[in-house]
């Protein structure tokens, strides 16, 4: 039986609405594709970028606590947020889920 991405540490039930919504469900789903991919697909979705929420899944699916993250290795992780955040600015995350909502309001795509 597929385990709920609250299974992974430091992740509740907002960030498994959030995964939802990027087609992503279970807690394997994340393993198998890795924290950069699984980020990627929340900014895809609509997900606001921030880098907290980014190392908090790292550290969760090293199984460590989300504070646990320091000094070098910290400012390893923002280089490799920077970088997943190209092209998916604010205004146009907002965009699209603006987009999505009204399209689903209107009936042309299923809601979620």
């Amino acid at each position: 039986m597929p385990n709920p991405v609250s299974s992974i540490p430091n992740l509740g039930p907002a960030s498994e609405l959030a995964f939802a919504r990027a087609g992503i469900t279970t807690a394997e789903e994340i393993h198998s594709i890795g924290a950069d991919e699984a980020y990627r697909r929340l900014l895809a979705a609509g997900t606001r970028p921030h880098f907290i929420g980014y190392y908090v899944l790292v550290m969760g699916l090293q199984g460590r606590p989300w504070n646990d993250c320091k000094g070098e290795e910290k400012m390893a992780l923002r280089k490799r947020f920077d970088l997943l955040c190209k092209g998916f600015n604010g205004s146009e995350a907002k965009l699209r889920a603006d987009m999505e909502a009204t399209l689903s309001f209107l009936g042309v795509v299923e809601r979620r």
